[in-house]
Formats: C-alpha cells, sequence, structure tokens
C-alpha cells in the first residue's frame, strides 16, 4: 500500500480548516500553478470543481467505510480524497506522472493506492471482490473501460461520469434513437440508472459537452456473456438503421440461413437492426449456431 506524503504546503500556511476545498476552483488553479501543470486535452483531463456533484457520485458510488473502491484518471485527487475520507480503500490508476507531487500532497494520510500506468492496461482480474467504480472516467477511452468493467467479476458496480450522450446510449432501449452495441452490452451484463445530469461548469476546464453521472450495476450470479454473442451483436448493430438481414449478410451469413432464422425467431425480413428486442436477437444468434 503507497500512501502519498504529508502537505507540507497547508501546514506551512497556517490553520487548515482555512484552506479552500480542494474542489474549488482558486485551489485548482493554485495547485497546477505551483506544480508547472496544464490540464492535458489528449488525457482527458477536466477537474471537477463542484462539491454538490462530488459528494452525489460519492454517495450513489458506494463509498463507505471498507468498500473496495477503484478509481481511473484521479487527476488531483479530488474525487479520491472524498472516498477515502469516508472510509472506502481505493485504488486510483492514473497514467499521467506529472501528477506524483500533486497527489503525494492532496491525499497525503489517506487510504490509497496509487498504480501508476495506463488503465488499458491494468489487470482488472485482480481487483478485490466487491469492487465498486467510482470515477469520472477520462471521455476518450470511457467505451473501452466500461467494457473491461463489465468483464471483472470483481467489479459490482461502476458510477461514472461520462458524456451526457454516452450516458443515453447506455440507458437506450430497442428503437430509440441513442440504441446501439453500448446500450445491449450494458443490458447484457446489468442494470443502468441515470443520476444526474453534470453542467460544463462543473468542470476546470469546461469541456465542450454536457457531461452525466450514471451508475451500473453488474449481475455476477449470472455467467458473463459468451465472446461469440457480444461479436454477434457488435456485427448485428453495427450498421443499426440497416436492416438485420443486411448486417448478417455483410459478416458472411447466407441468405437463406439468416431467413430461416428469422422466420423461427418470428421477426419480418425488413426488421431494422436498432427495433430488435435483446432477447430476440440472442435467439436469431442459437439459431445460427453462434451460440447454444
Amino acid at each position: 500500500m503507497s500512501q502519498s506524503q504529508p502537505d507540507a504546503h497547508s501546514a506551512a500556511h497556517g490553520d487548515p480548516a482555512r484552506t479552500p476545498p480542494l474542489y474549488s476552483p482558486a485551489r485548482v488553479r493554485e495547485l497546477l500553478d505551483r506544480h508547472g501543470l496544464r490540464p492535458t486535452k489528449s488525457l482527458g483531463q477536466n477537474f471537477l470543481i463542484d462539491g454538490n456533484i462530488l459528494r452525489a457520485i460519492a454517495d450513489v458510488g458506494g463509498a463507505a467505510p471498507g468498500v473496495p473502491v477503484l478509481e481511473v484518471g484521479p487527476g488531483l485527487g479530488v474525487l479520491t480524497g472524498e472516498a477515502a475520507r469516508r472510509g472506502a480503500r481505493v485504488t486510483a490508476l492514473e497514467k499521467d506522472e506529472r501528477l506524483r507531487p500533486v497527489l503525494a500532497e492532496t491525499l497525503a494520510g489517506l487510504d490509497v493506492q496509487i498504480v501508476w500506468g495506463d488503465a488499458l492496461e491494468f489487470d482488472y482480474a485482480s481487483l478485490e471482490p466487491g469492487t465498486r467504480v467510482v470515477a469520472n472516467l477520462p471521455y476518450y477511452i470511457t467505451g473501452v473501460l466500461l467494457s473491461r468493467f463489465m468483464n471483472a467479476p470483481a467489479i459490482e458496480s461502476a458510477t461514472v461520469l461520462v458524456q451526457k450522450e454516452v450516458g443515453q446510449r447506455l440507458t437506450a432501449r430497442p428503437g430509440e434513437d441513442a440504441y446501439g452495441f453500448l446500450s445491449a452490452l450494458a443490458a447484457l451484463h446489468g442494470t443502468v440508472r441515470h443520476v444526474r445530469d453534470v453542467p460544463r461548469g462543473a468542470f476546470l476546464p469546461a469541456p465542450d459537452v454536457t457531461s452525466a453521472v450514471m451508475r451500473l450495476d453488474f449481475d455476477r450470479s449470472r455467467p458473463l456473456p459468451e465472446p461469440a454473442l457480444l461479436r454477434f451483436v457488435e456485427a448485428a448493430l453495427h450498421h443499426r438503421r440497416k436492416t438485420l438481414r443486411n448486417n448478417l449478410r455483410l459478416v458472411g451469413y447466407a441468405a437463406d440461413t439468416i431467413d430461416a432464422a428469422l422466420t423461427r425467431t418470428q421477426l419480418r425480413p425488413d426488421v431494422r437492426a436498432e427495433d430488435v428486442p435483446l432477447a430476440a436477437l440472442q435467439s436469431v444468434a442459437r439459431e445460427l449456431g453462434v451460440v447454444r
């Protein structure tokens, strides 16, 4: 367990109680300036500066005494510190080595283990069972990270800040405009709920889009979907406004085989991929021998 060093700056500047909260814009700017840092757009660095949203994420995410929490991209340690001060045992994955001295300062004395490296290369199978993800995800790798969380049996839930558009895709149902592979993927692994929207002004610097807090709960009582089924669903929804029949033709299935499967599943031959209920899509996969 690696912990940060004492906050020498606060001690040197008098009463810590008078120090602005870490999420205040003034403190964020002071930290960045003092450490010679600028947010890196390529790493999706937008720092949360709204205390109400910060507390809401920690509350909904289940950051509580003894709970193992995983964070991706702790940044300046705002959400990390909130979770740790609630008694959670936090593991934070951070790629930007420039943040070492900042996190050593802001997380001093807290039960936080920082793993330095790329979140896309982390072994999520190594996590403690019952882990809850509580994170402001880097927007440029949100989809990939959510897929990793879904496929890690130790992760019980993920409460995450994402682009509002991604949140809409996560909760969309067949027939809705935002429905696609991410929607189906989330439904195959559990349930999703929208917690609240987050305006651009809640971040420094402000991102180009509105965000949303989403909570995903993974049903670990059922086996993970077979990789072959996931590949099939992805192919079926790749061109979601095209017919399911055409999408399946594009990946090599014979027309007569598809037609027979659609007939046995009671689907019209001209049904659009985005309108097919997930259970029916799974039935088509069984009819085609993708899964049993």
